[in-house]
C-alpha cells in the first residue's frame, strides 16, 4: 500500500521553524484520570506561555474528538487509534516549531511510549497530572464516574477501564496537593525554553 508513497525532503526544518519562534519546538504530554486537572492546567499553562511569547497549540481530548476523531469510540481499539492520530498531529506540530500542549487521559502505557518513540530525544515531555481515584470521583466536574458507577458510562478510566500510571514521567503533579498556578510554574520551571 505505500510503496509508491516517497518522503518529500523539505527545505525549511523543524530547527529552523523553532529558531524563528526563538523556542524549543516539544509535545508536553499530559496523562491522568478525568477529572485530575489535565484540560484545566493545560489552559492556564498555554495562556502563560502565550504572556511569555511563545507559540503554542492545545490539543484537548474532548476538542479532538469533536473532529479529527469523531468517528472513534471508547473500546481500546479506539482509544489506541485516538492517541495515535494525537501523536501524528502533534509530530508535525513540533516540526513547525510549535510547543504542542496535548491534554488527554491516554490511559495505556504503550501508547505513551508508541507515541514517545515517533519524537526526537527531549521533544517529548510526559506531565503526569496526577490525583487519588477517590478526589477525582470527588470532584466529578462532568457527573461521568457516577454514570460509569451506575453501568450508563462503558470503558471508563478508572472504574470498567484500567488507567496505567507514568512509572518515570519528565514531571509529575500531584494536584490535589497544589493549585493550578503551582502546577503550571512547576511545568514552566521544568522544561527548557528558549
Amino acid at each position: 500500500m505505500t510503496e509508491n508513497i516517497f518522503e518529500q525532503k523539505l527545505s525549511i526544518t523543524k530547527n529552523q521553524r523553532s529558531k524563528i519562534k526563538n523556542q524549543k519546538a516539544c509535545v508536553l504530554w499530559m496523562t491522568g484520570l478525568s477529572g485530575a486537572g489535565k484540560s484545566t492546567i493545560a489552559n492556564a499553562l498555554e495562556q502563560r506561555l502565550h504572556e511569555l511569547g511563545k507559540h503554542t497549540y492545545l490539543l484537548d481530548g474532548d476538542n479532538v474528538r469533536h473532529g479529527l476523531s469523531k468517528d472513534l469510540g471508547f473500546t481500546e481499539e479506539d482509544r489506541i487509534e485516538n492517541l495515535r492520530r494525537i501523536a501524528e498531529v502533534s509530530k508535525l506540530m513540533v516540526d513547525a516549531g510549535l510547543i504542542v500542549i496535548s491534554a488527554f487521559i491516554s490511559p495505556f502505557k504503550s501508547e505513551r511510549n508508541a507515541a514517545r518513540a515517533i519524537f526526537n530525544d527531549g521533544e517529548f515531555i510526559e506531565v503526569f497530572i496526577d490525583a487519588p481515584l477517590e478526589v477525582v470521583e470527588q470532584r466529578d466536574t462532568k457527573g461521568l464516574y457516577k454514570k460509569a458507577r451506575a453501568g450508563e458510562v462503558m470503558h471508563f478510566t478508572g472504574i470498567s477501564s484500567p488507567y496505567e500510571a507514568p512509572q518515570k514521567p519528565e514531571i509529575h503533579l500531584h494536584t490535589d496537593l497544589g493549585s493550578v498556578e503551582q502546577s503550571v510554574e512547576h511545568i514552566i520551571q521544568s522544561i527548557y525554553l528558549k
